[in-house]
């Protein structure tokens, strides 16, 4: 992703009319809009989809580009995204506030809030059940595999929903492949209990407090998450009106 910014231009050295009224309600306008989010880069990746240890059967096999992810946004957020955050502030004093949230990001009209694991439950409680928030519906829960963000490869994402404010903020956390734990939110959102099942049937993040965390997709004997970035394609015999589908080793390669 980039984000292209327009270039600073030099001001004349008089003082001119604006006879256009609305390009300065404009020009207020957009002031008051949040600061692009820096980039976070974490890696780089060629070809298609970065797939190691098989034959290019995309096509795309010499396409390099870099991976990046939206980095801290500072304040102001915009639009209620300001209130939101000095609310939560609130309910959890600066302290808390700043031991619990890691980073505060604005990307596309979107606000995320980065919340360190062991204080998830802590957040999603208070988004709940303070009166200013009152986010009382978590809309699912994905997951998310960045091989390259080291120490934070598995990423957890909650999308929650205030019905009484018609307000919507996503809660994202993070853990590494060697330790993937996160707390469960069955506690806080009890329709999380199939969420976050499927995420962790597809992405092996080990929700801890789930009251049942068994897979929901793939059988109970299957091996390894087939959603992770290192999880192998293909190698399975696929059959379709009698044509056999190839595993990649197999399959003719343009590079």
């Amino acid at each position: 992703m980039t984000f292209d910014s327009p270039g600073a231009s030099e001001s004349p050295p008089e003082a001119t009319v604006n006879d256009n009224p609305s390009s300065t309600a404009r020009s207020d306008t957009s002031a008051s809009e949040p600061e692009p989010a820096a980039e976070e880069v974490i890696g780089v990746r060629k070809g298609m989809f970065g797939v190691a240890g098989s034959g290019d059967t995309s096509g795309y096999g010499r396409l390099t580009r870099t991976l990046s992810l939206p980095g801290s946004t500072p304040p102001p957020y915009g639009g209620y995204f300001d209130e939101l955050v000095d609310e939560l502030r609130k309910v959890l004093s600066d302290k808390g506030f700043t031991a619990a949230i890691e980073k505060i990001v604005v990307f596309r009209d979107e606000l995320t809030l980065h919340v360190r694991r062991e204080q998830l439950p802590v957040v999603a409680r208070a988004l709940r059940d303070a009166q200013p928030l009152r986010f009382e519906l978590c809309l699912g829960v994905s997951g998310a595999h960045y091989p390259d963000d080291a120490d934070r490869e598995l990423h957890a994402v909650y999308h929650l929903m205030s019905i009484t404010h018609n307000r919507r903020v996503r809660v994202e956390a993070c853990a590494p492949d060697a330790d993937p734990h996160i707390p469960s939110l069955y506690s806080v959102y009890p329709t999380t209990d199939w969420h976050e099942r499927e995420t962790y049937d597809f992405f092996g993040i080990l929700f801890d407090g789930h009251p049942s965390l068994t897979r929901i997709e793939m059988p109970d004997d299957w091996r390894g998450h087939p959603q992770r970035k290192d999880y192998p394609l293909g190698g399975i015999p696929v059959e379709y009106k009698g044509a056999r589908i190839p595993p990649p080793d197999e399959r003719r390669t343009y590079s």
